[in-house]
């Protein structure tokens, strides 16, 4: 009994545990430490039109692939103060776009915080802004544009006075390449591998 008890708890914190990838500049890498990674973000590109390797640099600026990730707490003589942000998780979702997102697709027990939900809300984000924008999805460069500043900032041009904020969206751009075309050489081997073929 003892011993059976023992293996439950492991496979239960086994189980309960977060993947965090280590090598964050190579997607294949990373779907191949988790391939059910690969399963929710190749779901979340036939459902919204958005190519994987869009969805994933825009989640690799924005949380570098950690679950639970908020902006750091501004302080006051060493007195912490409410966040500027409600942004949270894989995909950096505030408060009123998540709950938008939610009410969307009726997606209401959705976590900001599981890799699965935060993979479809980014492909949900780029579609609309391919509808209200006419941004083409494939457009890692404006897309991170109106990801971060909203669809009215964007069409107000706000990002045009911050040009940190410019030069991170080429910096995502140039993300979305590399990931393209690592995506193009291990494609076919993640498939096989999430249909329960061994890699090799």
């Amino acid at each position: 009994m003892l011993r059976l008890f023992v293996i439950a708890f492991i496979l239960l914190v086994t189980g309960c545990s977060t993947y965090q990838p280590k090598q964050v500049n190579d997607v294949c890498s990373i779907f191949y430490g988790e391939t059910d990674w690969y399963k929710a973000a190749k779901k979340s590109e036939k459902r919204w039109g958005t190519p994987i390797h869009v969805t994933m640099a825009i989640m690799k600026q924005e949380s570098t692939f950690r679950a639970k990730v908020r902006p750091k707490r501004p302080t006051f003589f060493f007195i912490p103060l409410p966040r500027r942000s409600t942004a949270y998780g894989y995909a950096q979702a505030q408060n009123p776009a998540w709950n938008d997102y939610r009410k969307d697709t009726g997606n209401w027990s959705h976590d900001r915080d599981d890799f699965g939900d935060a993979i479809n809300f980014i492909g949900w984000y780029t579609n609309k802004t391919s509808k209200r924008l006419g941004i083409s999805k494939w457009d890692a460069y404006k897309q991170y544009l109106a990801y971060h500043e909203g669809w009215g900032g964007y069409l107000r041009g706000s990002f045009k006075k911050k040009p940190k904020l410019i030069k991170i969206a080429a910096k995502v751009k140039r993300q979305a390449e590399v990931y393209g075309g690592q995506l193009r050489g291990c494609r076919d081997r993640l498939d096989k591998a999430t249909k329960g073929w061994f890699f090799w």
